[in-house]
């Protein structure tokens, strides 16, 4: 799952999209990026950092290993070809879904340029 996934769930705004996550969060099917808890972390107030740590501290946290990097290498070459570009912290968060064969979730339309690649399946 994505960042955009947790600040939207966060803000309250779309109450469908809480229910959702809610519902995939009891049923112990998410896992979180390492980048995207660094990025949930970055953005937390003084006042909410410690709650939001212990909460974030229950899920299973997935790391970038050497595996990861040479993907997304070879990643790199196809979208250099196609004109592409992305964001490091979002290829590292699709590589980590790649290599545990799960779907990601997000709000963000650089993963659904990724999808198109086929280097990931969306969460629907």
């Amino acid at each position: 799952m994505d960042t955009s996934v947790w600040v939207a769930s966060f803000r309250g705004r779309d109450q469908d999209l809480a229910d959702r996550l809610s519902e995939l969060l009891d049923g112990d099917e998410v896992f979180l990026p390492a980048p995207v808890r660094v990025e949930l972390l970055s953005g937390a107030s003084k006042r909410t950092l410690p709650l939001l740590r212990r909460t974030l501290s229950a899920l299973p946290v997935l790391f970038p290993g050497r595996e990861t990097w040479q993907l997304i290498e070879d990643w790199l070459e196809v979208a250099v070809r196609s004109g592409d570009r992305f964001s490091v912290g979002d290829l590292l968060i699709a590589a980590l879904a790649n290599e545990n064969s799960a779907s990601l979730w997000s709000l963000d339309g650089d993963f659904a340029r990724m999808a198109k690649l086929r280097w990931i399946s969306l969460y629907s």
